[in-house]
């Protein structure tokens, strides 16, 4: 009954942890997700800047594995390379320390009170901001009191013979640092495993050096989920989890045979407690030690890898070759990668990429659409027909991705973005469905009924169709660089389109009295073709207007 109810008591003090450092890393998330993009893409610069950005991402997703899954997610969607992924992972293992770091100061007896403010900030809160906050409060508060429970569930265990002797067999390195890689592959979390080894340390457990070896063993059980990201993905996707694993283990394999030498160093870095005794002074030095020491490996490991850059990725790419790429139909979505639902801004922003690309589509379709409606022969008619079925079958993949990101815990301003993005994706399908519904039917009767569309018509149309492309061009470009001054622009052009298309109509009235031969036909596809065009326009204006909703002004030159 001891035994079960020590058992029963450390799984309940993990679960409070794992479930702390969940809730944690997602507030974390929320809080910081918008800037996260933002940052990489201005950090990638040099190796440096990278190593720093792989710190402080991992620091705020609190799992380098996590990082190097959004990094396999990056590449894989293009928006990056596997060259500016390898500080960034190389600084992820950095970032990674610093939990170790909280958890190493002996604030348990704050655990409770951050609950307590924790549950308050969550529940009270009116802003979403506020609400993440006190998640954060929660998460932290919950981590802090999983490792109460489980060291008040360990401290019988010094009294136990048999514990003590299968804890004896980590004094081994490999033995250690297997079992720490596995203990973390399982959970996922090298947070986990590290938390644990505090309080182990602290109740006199395991020794210091013993410690160590199972904190490098968890350095390389964290690559696992990164492995597994990858399974599936375009070669630079394998790379970057391949880049995670050699570094990992590379470091491993030179500090393992130097663990007593780390130990000594960690008692020379750490502060010291003598005025102690016992088990008080072995929870006082020990956490910060462990802390240390795995802070400093992994900084040494960062320093010396961020010179040999370029040889590791030369190497990783002999290891993992380019396959032949399978030819993928022009629909299939280049930028919804699951594995950025792990941030939801982030798969925000793919799902914007991925319009960017429906856009394209659609614009294609609109640069054939009058050359063809106005004199196209029937076969080029039928395959500006054709055009819009990459567009219908993009747009259905971009809806469920968007779906997708709908069931994740999205702030109020993620929320009005997706609804944004959405609506952004029905109206370009809407815009394919004009072109190659509505106005390839007023084609088509062209054809049936003989009608010719005269040159001064041809040229006022074209005009129009200039115009209406000019505005596409723009609406593009703003979702692109996610401009609203650019899409205020578009909507400003309503004048221009209005007076243009009044001209065209008053010179089409003046047409009805020419004595031509099937006038009044020639007319009705005239003006059909117009209106047609009008309708565009009046579409992308509406995407120009969703548009301003979301996206900020573009800052003052300097600014």
């Amino acid at each position: 009954m001891e035994q079960l109810s020590i058992l029963v008591t450390l799984a309940g003090g993990l679960a409070l942890f794992l479930f702390g450092f969940d809730m944690l890393a997602r507030a974390l998330k929320q809080v910081s997700g918008d800037y996260l993009k933002t940052f990489l893409a201005r950090m990638t610069r040099n190796r440096f800047l990278g190593l720093a950005a792989g710190a402080v991402v991992t620091a705020v997703i609190q799992s380098s594995s996590v990082t190097t899954v959004l990094l396999v997610g990056f590449i894989s969607a293009g928006m990056m390379s596997l060259a500016q992924s390898v500080p960034i992972i190389i600084g992820a293992n950095v970032g990674s320390t610093f939990t170790a770091q909280i958890l190493a100061f002996n604030v348990t007896a704050l655990a409770l009170p951050m609950v307590s403010l924790g549950v308050l900030g969550s529940f009270a809160a009116r802003r979403d901001e506020h609400r993440e906050l006190g998640r954060i409060l929660l998460g932290l508060g919950l981590v802090f009191y999983g490792m109460t429970v489980m060291a008040a569930a360990m401290a019988p265990l010094r009294e136990h013979p048999q514990a003590l002797q299968i804890i004896r067999a980590l004094d081994a390195p490999l033995l250690a640092a297997f079992a720490g890689a596995a203990f973390t592959a399982v959970v996922q979390s090298s947070a986990a495993t590290t938390g644990i080894l505090l309080v182990m340390a602290g109740e006199g457990l395991i020794t210091l050096e013993a410690a160590i070896a199972l904190a490098l063993g968890a350095n390389i059980g964290t690559c696992v989920t990164a492995l597994l990201a990858s399974i599936g993905k375009p070669a630079a996707a394998v790379r970057a989890a391949v880049v995670h694993v050699l570094f990992n283990v590379a470091g491993v394999l030179i500090w393992i045979g130097l663990i007593d030498q780390l130990a000594d160093f960690a008692r020379w870095i750490s502060p010291a407690h003598p005025a102690l005794e016992g088990a008080a002074r072995l929870q006082a030095e020990a956490p910060r030690q462990i802390a240390n020491v795995h802070t400093f490996f992994n900084v040494a490991n960062a320093l010396l890898f961020i010179g040999f850059m370029a040889p590791i990725t030369r190497l990783v790419e002999r290891l993992v070759p380019e396959r032949s790429e399978r030819i993928e139909p022009r629909f299939a979505p280049r930028h919804l990668d699951p594995k950025l639902l792990a941030v939801p801004p982030i798969a925000l922003d793919a799902a914007r990429l991925e319009l960017l690309r429906l856009g394209r589509f659609v614009q294609e379709l609109l640069a054939a659409a009058v050359p063809t409606l106005v004199s196209g022969s029937p076969v080029r008619i039928g395959r500006l027909r054709v055009m819009d079925r990459p567009v219908d079958l993009l747009h259905r993949q971009i809806v469920d991705y968007l779906r997708q990101v709908s069931l994740l815990d999205l702030t109020t301003e993620q929320a009005d973005r997706l609804m944004a993005y959405l609506r952004i994706a029905n109206d370009l399908e809407h815009l394919g469905d004009l072109i190659a519904t509505g106005m390839v039917t007023s084609a088509r009767k062209r054809i049936d009924e003989n009608v010719v569309i005269g040159p001064q018509t041809a040229a006022r149309i074209g005009q129009l169709h200039a115009l209406v492309a000019e505005a596409m061009t723009g609406c593009l470009a703003a979702l692109e660089t996610e401009d609203r001054d650019r899409a205020a622009a578009v909507r400003a052009m309503k004048q221009a389109e209005t007076q243009l298309v009044e001209e065209i109509s008053r010179h089409q009235a003046a047409r009805l009295r020419a004595a031509e031969p099937r006038r009044l036909p020639a007319y009705a596809r005239e003006i059909e073709l117009i209106e047609g065009l009008d309708d565009v326009f009046k579409t992308i204006r509406r995407i120009a207007r969703t548009q301003m909703g979301v996206f900020q002004p573009r800052p003052p030159d300097g600014g």
